[in-house]
């Protein structure tokens, strides 16, 4: 039965602190919604994303998720409720079989947990992950006015799958100011089972929250790096492709695609960092079905390999090698490009240029070089 995941990513998050919304904030070198989605993209039986965003933000989202297979982004409402509710109608075309809803500020909910909630959809029609109450509770405000017992009390995490006609039919019906879909989902008589949710499933909500999910990746992952080479020949034209970004000049590149020695310099040493071979094992040459592609197609590739992997990019840095054309005036450009596609922040990005001082093909304006380093975190 089709599963879609519609992720919730529309709120402030104020007291994340200051800076654009928490669900754009960088985490081991990605947006937080860009690990929520890679995550559930990795999850056995979702067969489709979707992204529940604040109208202000279409930018942000795009970036954020740049390469990924994902829905068009779906506008939100004032409270997550109203989000919910518009995401659900925005998948009332598709009609999927069950839905699963993700807040994007659990990011790091693994695959496994998020496949237990579908796996009890075999037998009700809503499920939520939950982890037992461990600490004694009391009530009061400045003193203890009593205990609380914790037997049978369980913290609700999401994302919380339910039978798609019976949650949008609940969200239909639904007064304001529940505080998730299983509120929803109960006071329109839908049974919810409960299955084991996990402790990596936290929610993002304060600054410490950010720094306990920065310790938390840096202790499960190594870092490899590794680098990248490309060489093309000028020939007849009026312009080239350079790390993205097309450049007017005298002569073109010549190459079986576009020829873009940045973007296949940093391929290469992308796909080295996992031992993948290089560009021309993926893309061979041979085959017409690339003569003449944008590399941008290349550059993603290796993301998404490192991606399924559950790799994280943490720096690529990218030397051009050539007498002309000037790189300096077009890095600003080169950089956005490539973060935006690697689902990285600008600050991870270097482009450099130097010459040759006339010595060499580069030298004599033959053609030009580019040489990449690329650091990768994995598990």
């Amino acid at each position: 039965m089709s599963v879609h995941a519609l992720i919730v990513a529309a709120g402030r998050g104020h007291r994340a602190g200051d800076g654009c919304p928490k669900q754009y904030r960088t985490v081991a070198g990605k947006p937080v919604l860009r690990h929520a989605v890679e995550g559930m993209l990795a999850t056995p039986g979702v067969s489709g994303v979707s992204v529940v965003i604040h109208p202000d933000d279409a930018a942000l989202h795009d970036a954020a998720l740049a390469g990924l297979a994902v829905g068009a982004a779906i506008m939100g409402g004032a409270m997550r409720q109203d989000s919910v509710r518009l995401g659900l109608e925005a998948l009332a075309v598709v009609k999927p079989a069950r839905v699963l809803i993700h807040d994007a500020a659990r990011a790091f909910m693994p695959p496994p947990a998020m496949a237990r909630v579908i796996a009890a959809l075999n037998a009700d029609d809503g499920a939520a992950p939950a982890l037992p109450v461990t600490d004694s509770l009391r009530s009061g405000d400045t003193h203890v006015d009593a205990e609380v017992a914790r037997e049978h009390l369980h913290r609700v995490q999401t994302p919380q799958g339910f039978a798609f006609a019976a949650i949008l039919a609940a969200h239909r019906a639904a007064a304001p100011g529940a505080t998730d879909d299983v509120a929803v989902a109960r006071a329109s008589g839908i049974r919810v089972a409960l299955v084991p949710g996990d402790e990596r499933g936290f929610k993002l909500t304060t600054p410490q929250d950010f720094e306990r999910a920065e310790a938390m990746l840096s202790s499960r992952l190594i870092s490899r790096s590794a680098q990248g080479y490309d060489v093309h020949r000028f020939g007849p034209g009026d312009h080239l492709w350079l790390c993205g970004v097309r450049i007017d000049h005298s002569h073109g590149l010549i190459g079986h695609s576009d020829a873009d020695a940045g973007f296949h310099a940093l391929t290469d040493a992308l796909l080295g960092t996992i031992g993948a071979g290089d560009i021309g094992t993926h893309f061979p040459p041979s085959d017409a079905r690339w003569r003449g592609a944008s590399s941008d197609r290349f550059l993603v590739h290796a993301a998404q390999l490192i991606a399924a992997r559950g790799g994280v990019i943490d720096h690529v840095d990218v030397t051009v090698i050539c007498e002309a054309p000037k790189v300096g005036p077009h890095r600003a450009a080169m950089r956005a490009r490539i973060a935006g596609l690697l689902g990285i922040g600008e600050d991870a990005v270097s482009i450099k240029a130097t010459t040759t001082e006339g010595l060499g093909f580069t030298g004599r304006r033959e053609g030009l070089a580019a040489t990449a380093m690329a650091t990768v975190r994995l598990p």
